[in-house]
């Protein structure tokens, strides 16, 4: 019984691993895997700890295992998150990385924010939450990549 126990725990474990999402947080990092890939980088700003339309677009969308399967061969997931609660603050060179790629590509302070980049950052088109399916939201990104 316990190895039948032990063998369901590591099924468990490797079944979310490979279905997690993977997130640069890295500007020049995404842009390297992007140039790399070929694909378009998708930058989300988000407030994960405070921002109803932001926890929606991440629950509705980005956590699906839809729109996780397609993103893995398609596009470079880069997230510049702007917590507020005191416990989910973020390193200080992570926060001004992030306020760094707020001043260019989200300067009215938008959120979410999706902003869609090319392999050298050239914004290419810009949504934010849409009460769509994550199949329509990958048909609305795709539509902006030329």
């Amino acid at each position: 019984m316990i190895r039948y126990l032990i063998l369901f725990t590591l099924f468990t474990v490797a079944s979310s691993t490979i279905m997690a999402q993977e997130w640069e947080t890295d500007f020049e990092a995404a842009k390297q895997k992007a140039t790399e890939s070929n694909n378009p980088i998708i930058l989300v700003f988000q407030g994960s700890d405070w921002c109803a339309p932001c926890i929606k677009l991440d629950r509705d969308i980005w956590s699906t295992d839809t729109f996780k399967a397609y993103a893995e061969d398609h596009f470079v997931m880069l997230q510049a998150d702007f917590p507020r609660k005191k416990k989910n603050a973020l390193p200080e060179a992570l926060q001004k990385h992030n306020n760094a790629l707020a001043e260019r590509y989200n300067p009215n302070g938008i959120f979410p924010f999706v902003a869609v980049l090319d392999s050298n950052g050239k914004l290419l088109g810009e949504t934010g939450y849409k009460k769509i399916s994550p199949s329509e939201y990958i048909s609305l990104i795709n539509s902006i990549i030329p």
